[in-house]
């Protein structure tokens, strides 16, 4: 039975990123960069103002005051956009608006706030303050120099990467290719939602559930028909999957049971078992292996077993496919508000829910089959063997997704 680091390991080691493709900046959200983007371009591309106001030499207002203003002759306005074509000479000013390209011969800005017309001379402007040199200037290229490496590759395109790359001039980025990810449940128990149940019966909610981790990883999720407990129809269903997808990952029929067949089926289609159990609570039966160039996640059939093995094995092998250089979940630090005791013989990754005071509560009982414990939840917390925590204990929170 391997414990979860070297089960990590052994899957992204075999994992070759797909091709590269290139997709429009605005379809970019959340996709994985194939290669460094470098700026063409200073940003700002020009000096300009960081405000309303008037471009002065700060020289000329070194002895201003509200009661003894400097007077500039006012000799031009320049509208975001627009470019002086004129100096800025000593005793002159020209208008400007935030954005404004500062013209050449000035080296600060003044706030309008601290100025007035000359009630004797409608063009001369008077200066109620001094001002320092480069004052109230968005300097040429001080939030990126051209040539700069703005976003590495291999890193995921936030919201606010996307806008940093649209200022730049991009349209277009190459990104890893989305995965296509088959999804099978087995069980003849399984019933689709939305019909009646009948007796023994149970909705099937694995496929679904997974479905939205596959989506926010990055990945194309592809639901594929349920699958009765024969030989028959679990052989035929992995065989459509591969065909189908690039990855398939199976919910159920990986323990030991009589019905338990996903094993033997992906054999019997040449499939490859690299490793079978993990030292891990919930989702100690765990199915990894090799069908020709596409790989076999087989989870168990309990939701929060198959929910906790997709974040902790199948996630970082659908962003590594995607080229992702950070695969692993995030991590925080919080505090203990409940006690927590793992006294089995596995690592257990207990459901907790983070308050926003930073508090870490248990999300409810915690076995395998209990949903609306992993509903409440937004973390998990990663408790060694044999190990009590009293309530006040800092831990490390893993998050899959933010609140």
């Amino acid at each position: 039975m391997l414990n979860v680091e070297d089960a990590q390991k052994q899957i992204l080691s075999g994992i070759t990123p797909l091709a590269e493709e290139t997709v429009p900046l605005r379809e970019a959200l959340g996709r994985i960069l194939a290669a460094p983007i470098v700026s063409p371009i200073d940003l700002p591309p020009f000096d300009n103002s960081a405000m309303d106001g008037y471009a002065v030499a700060a020289q000329d207002l070194r002895n201003s005051t509200a009661a003894t203003p400097a007077a500039l002759r006012l000799i031009g306005r320049i509208a975001a956009g627009e470019v002086f074509q004129n100096r800025v000479l000593p005793g002159t000013c020209v208008r400007l608006f935030t954005g404004s390209p500062l013209p050449e011969g000035a080296d600060a800005v003044i706030m309008q706030e601290d100025t007035r017309s000359d009630p004797a001379d409608p063009a001369k402007i008077l200066c109620l303050d001094t001002v320092k040199s480069w004052e109230n200037i968005r300097l040429k290229g001080e939030d990126v120099k051209c040539g700069t490496a703005l976003v590495a590759g291999g890193e995921r395109l936030t919201a606010s990467r996307v806008g940093l790359l649209a200022a730049i001039g991009v349209t277009g980025v190459s990104v890893g290719r989305k995965p296509v990810v088959g999804l099978m449940a087995t069980g003849s128990e399984l019933v689709e939602p939305g019909q009646k149940l009948g007796p023994g019966q149970i909705y099937e909610s694995n496929r679904v559930g997974l479905s939205a981790l596959v989506s926010q990883a990055g990945g194309q999720a592809r639901i594929l028909p349920l699958v009765n407990d024969t030989m028959e129809s679990t052989c035929a269903t992995l065989a459509q999957a591969f065909n189908e997808c690039d990855v398939v990952v199976s919910t159920g029929g990986v323990s030991v049971g009589e019905f338990d067949l996903v094993k033997a089926a992906f054999e019997k289609l040449g499939g490859k078992l690299a490793f079978w159990k993990v030292a891990m609570k919930p989702g100690k039966p765990f199915v990894f292996g090799k069908w020709r160039e596409k790989f076999l996640f087989g989870l168990p059939g309990n939701p929060v077993s198959a929910f906790v093995t997709f974040l902790i094995l199948v996630r970082p092998a659908l962003l590594r496919f995607q080229r992702a250089t950070a695969v692993h979940l995030s991590s925080h630090p919080g505090l203990l508000a409940d006690a927590l005791a793992n006294r089995g013989d596995r690592r257990h990754f207990v459901r907790v829910k983070v308050e926003h005071d930073g508090s870490v509560r248990l999300a409810g009982i915690q076995a395998s089959h209990i949903l609306s414990s992993l509903a409440g939840a937004n973390g998990l917390v990663d408790i060694p063997p044999a190990t009590e925590w009293p309530a006040g204990q800092s831990v490390s929170v893993l998050r899959w997704e933010q609140d």
